[in-house]
């Protein structure tokens, strides 16, 4: 592994980071391109996504010590500060920089769906990105496996593991894909962002079976636990936008007559 990625006397680039970096450029870089074509002003992505990263990795520490390190955060609360952004929990992340973005769009009067829409896709290339810096950092292994793509993490034993950072990257480029096709051919405005809520609810709730889990509720993970509840939301939102949206339309048809 490789958690520093580069290192200048006492000056340290960490993997992690360095693939958050990454996939914020990326983010500001495509979603700003979405915004042009759209008809927004671009200028307002890069205020958009540094609030939401800023939000986010303070949303994803706040969660990783409130489930895991809550006792030794009584004792040492400077231990909040930790090196690397070592310690985060997604759905703290997806929390603390949706409550940013919601934040944002109040104040510009824009439409949640319609801004919703056009990020996703890339908050799905952004996790790609930055499970490969989970990686390279040795954090969110996989279970023991006796396959022949298992890999050994140093810092954890000398058992093959499932990469599942790996596992994670590859699904949600795929993901990123479909979101990035389905965006100028969605039926409904929102359609995008609950799609990827499901989609990623799915790919999460099946990757939880070959991670490594501290917190398991029965035969289930944390992680599944969780995903179980986004799917049944985001499901019952996109029917129910849908029902709503499909009215809307025969409302105005109606009219026309």
């Amino acid at each position: 592994m490789h958690p520093v990625l580069l290192q200048f006397g006492n000056f340290k680039v960490y993997s992690w980071g360095f693939m958050l970096a990454v996939a914020t450029i990326v983010a500001i870089v495509g979603i700003g391109s979405v915004f042009e074509r759209e008809g927004y002003d671009r200028d307002m992505v890069l205020d958009m996504i540094i609030l939401m990263v800023v939000f986010g990795i303070l949303g994803g520490r706040i969660a990783y010590i409130l489930f895991y390190e809550w006792p030794a955060f009584i004792a040492a609360p400077g231990m909040f500060f930790s090196p690397g952004f070592t310690g985060l929990v997604w759905y703290g992340a997806f929390v603390g920089g949706l409550l940013a973005f919601m934040f944002y769009i109040w104040r510009k009067s824009l439409n949640f769906w319609e801004m919703a829409d056009m990020f996703v896709p890339y908050l799905a290339l952004g996790y790609a990105l930055v499970r490969i810096g989970c990686f390279l950092n040795g954090c969110c292994y996989g279970l023991p496996t006796g396959t022949e793509y298992g890999v050994v993490f140093p810092a954890v034993d000398n058992l093959l593991r499932h990469p599942t950072q790996l596992y994670s990257s590859m699904l949600n480029f795929i993901l990123f894909i479909y979101l990035l096709w389905l965006l100028p051919r969605r039926k409904f405005i929102g359609q995008v962002f609950l799609a990827y809520l499901m989609g990623y609810s799915i790919y999460r709730f099946i990757i939880e079976f070959f991670r490594f889990s501290l917190i398991n509720y029965g035969p289930f993970t944390l992680g599944q636990v969780y995903t179980m509840i986004m799917f049944v939301v985001a499901l019952g939102l996109y029917f129910w936008i849908r029902v709503k949206d499909s009215k809307t339309i025969y409302v105005r048809r109606g009219r026309r007559r």
